[in-house]
């Protein structure tokens, strides 16, 4: 994403809009050549991730988010092992992305524009594209996920570190559930613990958006210890014969994968756990990594939300971090009067100590279940946050 500040503008908010209310002039270069709109996730939605929509995008958190107002946890035969009241939130990734897309310029919104090579000098960013375009910036924002060019260029030594474990996910319409099972999952993030390992089952806006009860989707994660290696290799090499080193898309795991999951489900899970989980037609699967970076500005370019820091899901605030990197570079690029090399070393100092925080909170919660065994119902670090449990 390249950024031309272009004088001042309003108080900071999310990227790339975040920029432009700033002043920057945005283009985001995006690799796709479609919008994107395979990834149907649940998510959970912090306030961090939902704040531009909410001061500035016009939209209520009902408008994108469904609600639940119990955490809940199960034991085996379905019982209610422990329950206390709290309220969550939450979205998918499909209505957050279209939710803000909506709101900024298409003709800025650059599809099938694949950066390959970026190069800066004292005054000026050069980003080179596939076609053998360039355009040049006054800042390059590299917002490019878990599996960053930016990231790999400029910190060649930084890889992911496997966690030693995996997130099986998936959705299922509501509607398809039993009746008595739509009414204890649905106001409920609803979670069973097993030997090293847990599920959560909560409801998400249905297809389109749709946030009325039974018609929305049922989105559940379970963590699988998955040894590195062999093992791993096996289970991430789809039916095309292709390893892939992230994420198997809906549909792409083999049918022996897909099988042996689904069994162990209806082995381990209370019924309506494993009614939602063993119901999804095509469940997927994630590795889940850690990865830490040293630094996140350099020079006019930097790395924003899982580019940098790439945690585990425990605390739900993948979204919420990358949002919140992005409020936090508009306010310094404000502040310092547009002067990037300023900004951006004001920035890194607040970002670098948001990210190494949350990543080791995110390592204590996961091992706390895969390995340690001490991952407990009604415990305080489970609550989601981003600069802390609840907060």
């Amino acid at each position: 994403m390249a950024t031309t500040p272009s004088g001042t503008g309003p108080s900071p908010s999310r990227p790339p809009l975040v920029l432009r209310d700033a002043g920057c002039d945005v283009t985001v270069f995006e690799r796709s050549s479609a919008a994107l709109q395979a990834r149907g996730a649940g998510i959970a939605a912090l306030e961090a991730t939902l704040r531009y929509l909410t001061e500035r995008g016009g939209r209520q958190q009902a408008d994108v988010c469904s609600s639940t107002s119990w955490i809940r946890f199960l034991r085996p035969d379905g019982g209610v092992l422990h329950e206390q009241r709290h309220r969550y939130l939450f979205s998918s990734w499909n209505t957050i992305y279209r939710s803000l897309l909506e709101l900024f310029d298409p003709g800025r919104y650059r599809l099938g524009r694949e950066v390959t090579a970026f190069s800066q000098s004292a005054d000026s960013v050069r980003v080179t594209l596939a076609d053998g375009s360039c355009a040049d910036a006054d800042l390059l924002v590299c917002a490019d996920g878990v599996s960053s060019l930016g990231r790999a260029r400029l910190l060649p030594d930084v890889t992911p570190s496997y966690s030693g474990y995996v997130a099986w996910r998936g959705t299922l319409p509501e509607q398809a559930l039993p009746a008595a099972t739509r009414d204890l999952l649905g106001d409920a993030i609803t979670y069973q613990v097993l030997e090293d390992s847990h599920v959560l089952v909560y409801p998400i806006p249905g297809p389109g958006g749709a946030l009325t009860a039974g018609q929305r989707l049922v989105n559940f994660v379970w963590y699988v210890n998955v040894a590195g290696g062999l093992a791993l290799d096996e289970l991430m090499t789809g039916r095309d014969g292709i390893r892939r080193p992230v994420s198997l898309p809906p549909g792409a795991a083999t049918d022996q994968a897909v099988t042996a999951m689904r069994r162990s489900a209806e082995a381990a899970f209370a019924p309506p756990v494993a009614e939602v989980v063993t119901g999804v037609g095509e469940p997927f699967v994630q590795v889940v990594y850690d990865i830490a970076v040293p630094q996140m500005a350099f020079g006019r370019v930097c790395l924003l939300g899982d580019a940098a820091f790439a945690v585990r899901p425990h605390a739900a605030a993948g979204t919420a971090k990358a949002a919140a990197d992005g409020w936090a570079l508009a306010g310094e690029l404000e502040a310092a009067g547009g002067e990037v090399p300023a900004a951006l070393a004001g920035w890194e100092r607040r970002q670098l100590a948001l990210g190494r925080a949350l990543l080791a909170r995110c390592r204590e919660i996961g091992d706390s279940s895969q390995f340690h065994g001490t991952f407990r119902p009604g415990d305080r670090r489970l609550i989601f946050g981003l600069h802390g449990p609840g907060n």
